[in-house]
């Protein structure tokens, strides 16, 4: 089925959070409030930052990788997943898996480094990166940006769910020491006969997502079950998924914004009011695509566990069954743990 052309998913200018005056404090109430609703609507979203972020740098940051993967696959190869713990490096064309089918993509996985490295011990290597003038040194960069507006973003929605100054102060806990990674992912076209996608379909496990990617329309996909999303699209074009029945909307690019979307951790920390949504890659286009998924996740040793403050906010019959708390490390170690070594994907 093809997805809803029309653009649904909410903007939101996170500039409010980007500064401390104390004359904006209206606009950052309307902004915690809009990053709340999309939370609880969409699960997906865009975010303005082109206030914080000149619009070239990721664009030359995309045109690095691209420099990348039209390298010789030897080159390639250099910085190979197998040099170090199978989730640091370079991943080959289909070397991905997703809910058992082999995804379009190649990609470079970089993680949060750590101290005294094993190459032995899931996630506890050292990342790899390609031998281009300029190539860690601007990635690097774009990390750190990543990182503080990780910490803006949840500052904003703590407001939006009502946080009191202390139990923002103790979620900044949990979140002040991310285990971060960052993805670097090729899509050539898809050929139309291809027995799977770009990249399936999948829910992000982790805390915040932030995604640029080239200006390439029609390629990343969000499946909603929303009432505007059903609305704008033709009947014929609803597919049914586990209980669900929504459609899929196309989430394409826009200048001076990144996509983002919430993972399970947030599913775990408000109970279920705020949702994972699955999304999925379909790139039929004839150029090279290239996209940068930023991952601000939680600490190593962060205990997540449901926040009292959503669970205010829920109807008694909705908080009667709490979601179970996790350690964040044990819970990716169980998503990714020598994932490509073994023939699982990221996302199984």
């Amino acid at each position: 089925m093809p997805p809803v052309s029309i653009n649904v998913l909410p903007i939101i200018d996170i500039t409010p959070f980007l500064n401390q005056d104390p004359s904006d404090a209206e606009l950052r109430a309307s902004t915690a409030a809009a990053l709340h609703n999309a939370c609880v609507e969409y699960g997906f979203f865009y975010l303005d930052i082109s206030t914080y972020v000149d619009p070239g740098i990721p664009a030359h940051l995309a045109e690095m990788g691209r420099e990348f993967f039209h390298l010789p696959q030897a080159e390639k190869d250099k910085i190979t997943l197998k040099n170090e713990d199978g989730a640091r490096g370079y991943a080959r064309l289909k070397e991905n898996v997703t809910n058992g089918k082999a995804d379009n993509h190649e990609g470079i996985d970089f993680y949060r480094p750590v101290e005294s490295p094993d190459r032995t011990r899931p996630l506890w290597g050292e990342n790899q990166w390609p031998a281009i003038d300029g190539f860690r040194e601007c990635y690097e960069e774009w990390v750190e940006k990543m990182k503080v507006l990780g910490m803006v973003v949840m500052e904003a929605m703590a407001q939006g769910l009502g946080m009191s100054h202390e139990e923002w102060s103790s979620l900044r806990t949990k979140v002040d020491d991310s285990f971060w990674s960052m993805r670097i992912i090729g899509y050539p076209p898809l050929p139309t006969d291809y027995d799977g996608f770009s990249c399936g379909a999948h829910k992000d496990y982790g805390c915040l997502t932030f995604l640029y990617a080239d200006p390439t329309p029609s390629a990343l996909q969000v499946f909603s079950s929303r009432p505007r999303a059903m609305a704008l699209a033709d009947p014929s074009l609803a597919v049914q998924l586990g209980s669900e029945k929504g459609v899929w909307i196309n989430a394409d690019p826009i200048p001076g914004c990144v996509v983002c979307n919430i993972g399970e951790m947030w599913e775990v920390w408000t109970n279920g009011l705020y949702r994972s949504t699955l999304h999925q890659v379909v790139h039929r286009s004839s150029n090279y695509r290239v996209s940068i998924p930023f991952f601000f996740e939680p600490n190593w040793d962060a205990e997540v566990r449901p926040l009292a403050a959503a669970l205010r906010l829920q109807k008694p019959e909705d908080k009667k069954e709490q979601r179970k708390s996790v350690v964040y490390g044990e819970f990716l170690l169980k998503k990714v743990g020598n994932n490509f070594a073994d023939g699982k994907g990221r996302y199984d």
